[in-house]
C-alpha cells in the first residue's frame, strides 16, 4: 500500500496538519509533497484535474485521491480500524457523531476568530492586535464548547482526531495571549506534546 500527503509548502494548514496527525497516529507509512498555495498551483491542472476540490490536504492511496480533511480521516479509520490500527474516532457511536460534530464546526463556522488568529501566528508570528469583537464571540463560543467536552486527558476518554483539531482551536488563543482557562490551557498544551503533533511542528524547525 502507497500513501502521498500533499500538503501546503508552509506547514500551516490545520487541515493538513490534521491528516499527517491522523496518518502518524495509524502508523501508515506516507510521503509528502508541499505545495505553494500563494504561487496557486492548487488552482490549475494538474492538480486541480487530480484533486475534486482542488484544496489541500490531499491524500493518494494506491491511486485513489481524496481531499477535504474530515473525509480522508474518516477514510482512513475505516480502511485501517481498530484494533489493529489506533482508532482516529470513539467507538461509541454518540461520542463518534459528537467528535464528527465538532470537526465540523471547526472547520465550517468561527471564521472571524480563525481570520484573526490565523494559524501563521500560531506556528511563526504571534500577534498582539486585540480581537474584534465578533472574533471574541467566537472565543468564547470554543472556549464554552471546550469547557462542556474536555473531560481530563481528551474528549471522550481517550485520544482522537477530534482532540487533534480542537486543541489547534485553542491554540490559536493560546499562543496569541488571549485568555484560555488553565484547565483548557494545559489540555491543549497536553495534546501539542503528542509524537504525531510534534513531528509536524518539526517541519516548522529550520534546517
Amino acid at each position: 500500500m502507497s500513501f502521498k500527503l500533499v500538503v501546503d509548502s508552509l506547514f500551516a494548514s490545520p487541515y493538513a496538519m490534521s491528516v499527517y496527525v491522523a496518518l502518524t497516529e495509524k502508523g501508515l507509512p506516507f510521503s509528502l509533497e508541499t505545495m505553494d498555495l500563494e504561487a496557486g498551483v492548487h488552482r490549475r491542472p494538474p492538480y486541480r484535474d487530480l484533486a475534486l476540490t482542488g484544496r489541500i490536504p490531499a491524500l493518494v492511496h494506491d491511486g485513489f485521491v481524496l481531499t477535504e480533511s474530515s473525509a480522508i480521516t474518516e477514510y482512513l479509520d475505516e480502511a485501517f480500524p481498530a484494533p489493529q490500527y489506533t482508532a482516529l474516532y470513539p467507538q461509541e457511536i454518540h461520542r463518534r457523531a459528537r467528535a464528527r460534530q465538532l470537526q465540523g464546526w471547526l472547520r465550517s463556522g468561527l471564521m472571524p476568530l480563525r481570520v484573526e488568529r490565523d494559524t501563521e501566528s500560531v506556528f511563526f508570528r504571534p500577534t498582539n492586535v486585540p480581537l474584534s469583537a465578533e472574533a471574541q464571540l467566537c472565543a468564547d463560543q470554543v472556549i464554552r464548547a471546550a469547557e462542556q467536552l474536555v473531560d481530563g486527558a481528551h474528549l471522550f476518554g481517550q485520544w482522537s482526531i477530534a482532540d487533534t483539531d480542537l486543541a489547534m482551536m485553542l491554540q490559536r488563543l493560546i499562543v496569541n495571549g488571549d485568555p484560555v482557562p488553565p484547565r483548557l490551557r494545559d489540555y491543549a498544551d497536553a495534546q501539542w506534546q503528542r509524537p504525531s503533533v510534534q513531528r509536524w511542528l518539526a517541519h516548522h524547525q529550520p534546517n
